[in-house]
Parts: C-alpha cells; structure tokens; sequence
C-alpha cells in the first residue's frame, strides 16, 4: 500500500516540465525531493494532487488505485493533501468555517465542537493564539503563519499521504524545529507518508528521511539516504547537475 508514480511526464502550456518521475513511497515513509529554483519540484507535488492546468503522461497509483485522471477533490477524498508554497489569502472565509467545509467534504458526520477542540490544541502545539480560528483565511499573515495554518490543516485532517512544499520556508529556527516534530508525529502515530520540498538540511536535520532525491531539470538525478542532503549543504547542486 502506497504511493506510486510511474513514468510520469508532465507539461505545462506545452513545455515539458517532468520527465520519467518514478516514486514509491509507503506508508509511514519520508520522501525529500531537493533541488535548484525552476527544477520542478512544485509540478510533481502539484500533479499529484490533481492541478488541472497540467498535462500528465504516465501512472500516479494511490494502493494501487489508479488516480491519474482523478479529480482534486477526490484525490483529497482518498487521503491526499497538498501544503502550498504560497498559500493563497481569501478575505471573506473565515479559517474556521473554511476547515468545516473540508472535513464535510472529506468525512461524513463532522463534530464541530471536536473539531473545534482538535483544532485549538493543534494550535497550542504550533505555538499560535486561538483568535486565528476567526480571522479570514491566509489574509494579513506572515509567511510563516500561513505555513503554521496550513500544517494545521494537515493535523487535522489526517491524510494517508502529504505533500509538504517548503514548510520551512519563512519561519525561524524554533518553528522550523516545532514543524519537524510535528512531521516526526504524524509519521510515527498515522503512518502518513510524507513527500517533504526544500532547498535546506535545517529541517532534515531534525527528521529520519527514508530517502532523499535530487530533482534537477525535471529529472530525478540521484537518491540517497540523510547523508546526501549534507552533501548538499556543504556542495551545492552544482556537483550533481550533468551526471
């Protein structure tokens, strides 16, 4: 049971952006995808999930289940969530009336006030005050609480697989830690597998990576174990482009 990708190509507007994407990730596992600026890495977590403006060519299997052609809402029906890179600000939805309406369309039978209970001990785990339950949703935060709402929406939600894109990006080094121990959780507790985007070994270090993989170029040039992500750190990309 898993996660599978097979010789996916992607597209967009016609230009060639993935090129024979091959995954499996099992449950409970933790999958880094690094890479440069422009690599694809957004796409993959993207196409994934279901983003209609892509072209796919290829397999994307959820326990064995073929989901290609599956719509967004589905694939979130089946268990699947996308953390944004950049997550979009909508002035006139509330975040807590916004969370009512995923678990409706995902669970049957939402109990609002365990939900609401869920939500409010969540919060005091990522270290942010209840009032944000009430404010619209993603307007007027800082880059890094919006990535806080948005992991929030993933303890809460529960899914068999996420993808995580750049959850560390704008936030500092105590929320970075916060994060990963969250991700270390829900790996250990749900068996959630986990497709984590970044370009730093700041949260790697604080996580157990099954593998780590260097998408360059929309290919995937080399895998390896917690190890690579140092040799990054300490080389760069430079050293695996052309290979």
């Amino acid at each position: 049971m898993g996660l599978e990708i097979k010789n996916l190509d992607v597209k967009l507007d016609g230009r060639e952006i993935l090129k024979k994407i091959n995954l499996n990730i099992k449950k409970g596992e933790l999958h880094v995808i690094m890479g440069p600026n422009g690599s694809g890495k957004t796409t993959l977590a993207k196409a994934i999930m279901g983003y209609q403006k892509l072209k796919l060519n290829g397999k994307i299997l959820l326990d064995h289940k073929d989901i290609t052609d599956f719509s967004t809402d589905k694939r979130a029906r089946l268990g699947l969530f996308l953390q944004f890179q950049n997550p979009a600000e909508i002035k006139d939805i509330r975040f807590i009336n916004f969370m009512y309406n995923s678990f409706n369309s995902i669970f049957e039978n939402t109990d609002v006030l365990e939900m609401e209970r869920s939500l409010k001990n969540n919060l005091k785990i990522l270290n942010m005050n209840e009032n944000v339950l009430n404010k619209n949703l993603n307007f007027g935060f800082s880059g890094g609480e919006k990535k806080k709402m948005e992991i929030l929406q993933m303890m809460a939600l529960k899914p068999k697989f996420a993808m995580l894109d750049e959850p560390d990006s704008g936030l500092d080094v105590d929320a970075i830690k916060v994060i990963a121990d969250i991700i270390n959780n829900i790996i250990k507790t749900k068996q959630t597998g986990i497709i984590l985007i970044t370009h730093y070994n700041k949260m790697i270090s604080y996580l157990n990576p099954n593998f780590i993989h260097i998408l360059i170029d929309g290919k995937i040039i080399k895998s390896g174990k917690k190890e690579l992500a140092q040799s990054i750190e300490k080389y760069g990309f430079e050293k695996y482009k052309n290979k």
